[in-house]
């Protein structure tokens, strides 16, 4: 059954057997679950760290972002979960899959497949090289060193 609403239990481990409607999740693992909302009663498991999903609690619900998209399930549900409550989002397409598996390879500093070796393609993500990003300098600055320093 379709669900419009999940309540969120904080537990050591997710449980083998979850129950429809509940967020489960087990901070010591970094790590939430539920059923889909859709109530096709498939299993969705999600990382929680910097480049995966992020979580807040308002002391009544759970908020996700970014959305949850269920892209390899046979549903392909796409949801938000804001406050405990799902918000839905048009089902994921394949270039919607394609375009975020690769912004998270790329938050990641990984490459989703390597280029095939003798007929074969190698599926092992390899780290990327990585550049340090730009500093920003504020405006204030910017004009202090036009003003004064020529």
């Amino acid at each position: 059954m379709k669900v419009d609403r999940l309540k969120t239990a904080f537990v050591k481990e997710i449980p083998e057997s979850l129950e429809p409607g509940i967020l489960y999740l087990a901070l010591d693992f970094d790590a939430m679950a539920h059923l889909c909302a859709c109530g096709c009663g498939r299993e969705v498991s999600t990382p929680i760290s910097p480049t995966d999903w992020k979580i807040t609690w308002n002391g009544v619900g759970m908020s996700v972002r970014p959305s949850i998209g269920n892209g390899s399930l046979a549903c392909r549900s796409h949801y938000v979960i804001e406050g405990g409550r799902i918000n839905w989002c048009a089902p994921m397409s394949d270039r919607d899959i394609k375009t975020e598996q690769a912004r998270t390879a790329k938050a990641k500093g990984l490459v989703p497949t390597l280029p095939p070796v003798d007929g074969k393609t190698a599926t092992e993500p390899q780290a990327v090289a990585s550049f340090p990003e730009p500093v920003h300098v504020s405006w204030l600055v910017t004009l202090w060193h036009r003003l004064f320093k020529r």
